[in-house]
């Protein structure tokens, strides 16, 4: 059996009860080299597979081959594995192992659980998008990113920036404030679950000249999106 397990952000508090118990009747871990040193302390018995960033078809691989030789595989993701993670490359490469059984295990997802860092920025209508386009062209981001602005959507951001893509945050901003006040009330939510973990509310027109890094999820409020009390707050709309 293959398991495709999201592990939220990596800590023990952010597994789900299911997630745990399925690296636990696994006899190996595949995964990204950072997921697997997060798992490590909490599973010191289990074997590790790991590739490094830029090889997730070797690894998807490797997690089928040694589950048609009849192991319990987990091949573990970050936050849900089924957002922006690897079940559905593993369906697609699965087709040639007709014998192999696959489970997928949800995981909570940065864009829920930098939310709550943060307040409830995405109670109402929310798209979520990531701006690295190592598998999506610039071009597909920038339509859907004004898509989500021009329909008033709260907008979650992944994969915000890094050391080659050091400008697409601020064209996103330009973007969103085609539609949007400067002063929209925007948050960044940093290394969630884990050391060093930090957010910060800011204006959209602040968010434009911002720099932060690809353990950084960004939280943009649509228009109704308020601070209350210090947190970041989408209304959803109930009659007070």
């Amino acid at each position: 059996m293959l398991y495709i397990v999201g592990i939220g952000c990596g800590s023990a508090e952010g597994l789900t009860g299911e997630a745990k118990a399925a690296i636990e009747k696994s006899s190996l871990i595949v995964g990204y080299t950072v997921y697997n040193e997060l798992l490590r302390p909490m599973f010191p018995d289990k074997k590790f597979y790991e590739t490094g960033m830029r090889q997730e078809k070797e690894r998807v691989a490797f997690a089928l081959e040694q589950a048609a030789c009849g192991l319990d595989v987990s091949l573990v993701c970050s936050g849900d594995a089924g957002v922006y993670g690897m079940s559905s490359l593993a369906f697609e490469l699965a087709e040639g192992y007709k014998y192999v059984g696959i489970k997928v295990v949800a995981g909570v997802t940065a864009a829920l659980s930098g939310s709550a860092i943060l307040g409830s920025p995405l109670t109402n209508d929310f798209a979520v998008i990531s701006l690295s386009d190592l598998l999506t062209p610039w071009d597909v981001i920038e339509k859907r990113i004004e898509g989500a602005a021009m329909s008033d959507f709260a907008i979650a951001i992944y994969n915000p920036m890094s050391h080659k893509r050091t400008d697409n945050l601020r064209k996103a901003c330009d973007i969103i404030q085609k539609y949007r006040s400067a002063d929209t009330p925007c948050g960044i939510a940093a290394n969630i679950g884990r050391e060093g973990e930090s957010c910060r509310i800011l204006t959209l027109g602040e968010l434009q000249n911002s720099v932060v890094d690809m353990f950084t999820t960004v939280f943009i409020g649509n228009t109704l999106t308020r601070v209350i009390s210090g947190k970041l707050v989408t209304p959803r709309g109930y009659r007070l």
